[in-house]
């Protein structure tokens, strides 16, 4: 059985004072459920002081990126150790915007996970594809490529640790959601490919998140569905009410 993950991804949002009220705000109402998981990914100012507030709570705590060396002269960059120390156990890797933005490939994203996964962090893999590939009927193509890339030479021990994330960029910010059926049309395709690159065990296993405006008034939705096993949240995890609503998501 797969115990459902529900992400925060708080991209470049909130100070630390900020950081510290919202986590104040989702302890109150956070009496996890023991069916799923809860972790939210400050920016990276935020990670120590979120990680004091959320240690010992049910809520871990995550990193939004990390650079694939330990140490050295990559100024500005963050590292596995480094997160480690302020208590984080997940980082998202792949997130469209650092593909799209800052230029990061597959192979890249390959390093990064073997760096998270050897420092024992747990990596969020994000894949998806845009409107226009999506309208040329390529989507399949496009995420099953990424997959297979980013997860390259990884082990089905390894894959213990791994979750990954679908979300479509058109729906990433834009108030636009893929339908429940056929955002778990994709998930199954992932599925079904994890089982190809591993075995059916992997497959049954690993978790794989929807992300693409995840809202309260759709969340019980999308979570119905049998392939779908949490949310990577971005605008509704900035406010505790809307957030705790994803959390407590009505289970069918």
């Amino acid at each position: 059985m797969r115990k459902p993950l529900i992400a925060g991804n708080w991209k470049m949002n909130k100070t630390v004072v900020q950081a510290t009220e919202l986590v104040e705000g989702l302890l109150e109402g956070v009496d996890q459920p023991q069916d799923r998981e809860v972790l939210v990914c400050p920016p990276f100012t935020a990670l120590h002081a979120v990680g004091q507030l959320v240690e010992g709570s049910p809520i871990m705590l995550g990193a939004q990126n990390l650079y694939p060396q330990d140490s050295g002269a990559y100024t500005g960059e963050v590292s596995s150790p480094m997160l480690l120390e302020v208590g984080c156990s997940y980082v998202i890797l792949g997130h469209s915007e650092r593909r799209g933005y800052f230029g990061e490939e597959d192979e890249f994203i390959n390093q990064k996970i073997k760096a998270a996964l050897g420092a024992g962090l747990k990596a969020i893999l994000c894949v998806g594809e845009s409107r226009e590939q999506r309208e040329a009927g390529q989507a399949d193509r496009v995420v099953s490529g990424q997959v297979r890339s980013c997860l390259a030479d990884l082990t089905p021990e390894d894959m213990a640790q791994v979750v990954i994330a679908y979300e479509p960029i058109w729906a990433i910010g834009t108030g636009l959601t893929a339908e429940p059926e056929d955002a778990q049309e994709m998930h199954a395709s992932i599925r079904s490919l994890l089982s190809e690159l591993f075995d059916e065990q992997v497959a049954g296993a690993t978790r794989i998140l929807y992300g693409g405006s995840v809202k309260p008034w759709n969340v019980d939705d999308l979570m119905a569905q049998p392939d779908i096993d949490g949310g990577l949240v971005g605008g509704a995890s900035l406010e505790a009410e809307s957030f705790l609503r994803i959390i407590h998501f009505i289970s069918s």
